[in-house]
């Protein structure tokens, strides 16, 4: 397993240390903002419409991914110039009750301009209304779609997959469907950043954060959540492509992070794991340079898995 701190020591560090510091400064003297109440339909509704506004993108084309008797809705984003290097399914996050695959337009646009690929989102339908396993059944439809179609839509084989928080729990479970169906031999890398790999609470990861809403209303019905479609992190993990973890040292989810990439690389798979010092939860969705770093590695990452096959 490769330590990805290097990236994070050079000389340019201590700015981004220092800007992510007095941001979060700022947060907490803000203080807690009230939160709706998520049991009730109007509550949730109101967390939903808080997110912020993110105008969608004219080059994202709305399809219907197909496969058997399954659909599900994805966008696509190609890149600007040339024809796409790779396919990669992004899986967006939210706690698996709020956000869509439209709120990622602006980032997966950035993403498919930089690394020349092309971007499919997946709108996997969300928990309290669709608990588990509508999610994973949506993102595996997606990904069986892909394996299928990426060389008549693309003009590629190479595909890769990448998730946060909520996605790269998705996006790991997702691996772990296809390399049971023995498909995940044309991805090339997967992207896990800040992900809950164990809703189950039996790990000392999964502990910190077992009582929050979103597992209730994701996989309360389940009686034992250790079910690996549910918490990848006790899935048996041997025969996975490639993985980048990025997670802030702030991050709840630091654990589960640390947690996952010791299992992967005892599995046998390579790992890189990169940790983002005064970062917290969903940092490269900030404006700071922290972020841009964590963006640009990750881009980096991908376009040297696509070199590589």
């Amino acid at each position: 397993m490769e330590l990805g701190l290097a990236h994070l020591l050079d000389s340019r560090s201590a700015a981004h240390v220092e800007e992510s510091r007095a941001l979060n400064a700022a947060v907490q003297a803000a203080g807690d903002q009230p939160h709706a109440d998520l049991s009730t339909p109007e509550g949730l509704r109101r967390a939903r419409s808080q997110l912020s506004t993110r105008p969608p993108s004219p080059r994202a084309v709305e399809r219907i991914a197909r496969f058997d008797e399954r659909e599900v809705p994805v966008r696509i984003i190609t890149p600007e110039q040339g024809q796409a290097r790779a396919a990669y399914l992004q899986i967006h996050g939210g706690g698996f009750y709020m956000d869509s695959a439209a709120r990622s337009d602006t980032r997966n646009a950035v993403l498919a301009d930089a690394v020349g690929i092309a971007v499919v989102s997946v709108d996997y339908r969300l928990a309290p209304e669709h608990p588990w396993p509508a999610a994973p059944n949506d993102c595996e439809t997606a990904a069986l779609w892909l394996v299928e179609q990426a060389e008549g839509s693309f003009g590629t084989s190479h595909l890769l997959i990448g998730g946060a928080s909520a996605g790269a729990n998705l996006a790991a479970a997702t691996l772990l469907r296809l390399r049971d169906q023995g498909k995940v031999q044309q991805f090339a890398g997967a992207v896990l950043q800040f992900g809950a790999f164990d809703l189950s609470g039996q790990s000392p990861s999964g502990r910190i954060y077992t009582d929050e809403w979103f597992i209730q209303a994701y996989a309360g019905h389940v009686a034992d959540r250790t079910n690996p479609d549910i918490s990848p992190l006790y899935g048996d993990l041997r025969g996975l492509p490639p993985v980048l973890l990025v997670v802030g040292a702030l991050d709840i989810l630091l654990e589960d992070s640390l947690a996952m990439a010791g299992r992967l690389s005892a599995s046998g798979n390579e790992v890189d794991l990169r940790v983002y010092p005064e970062s917290p939860h969903a940092f490269t969705s900030f404006q700071t340079g922290m972020a841009t770093a964590a963006i640009n590695g990750i881009e980096e990452w991908l376009a040297g898995r696509i070199v590589e096959r």
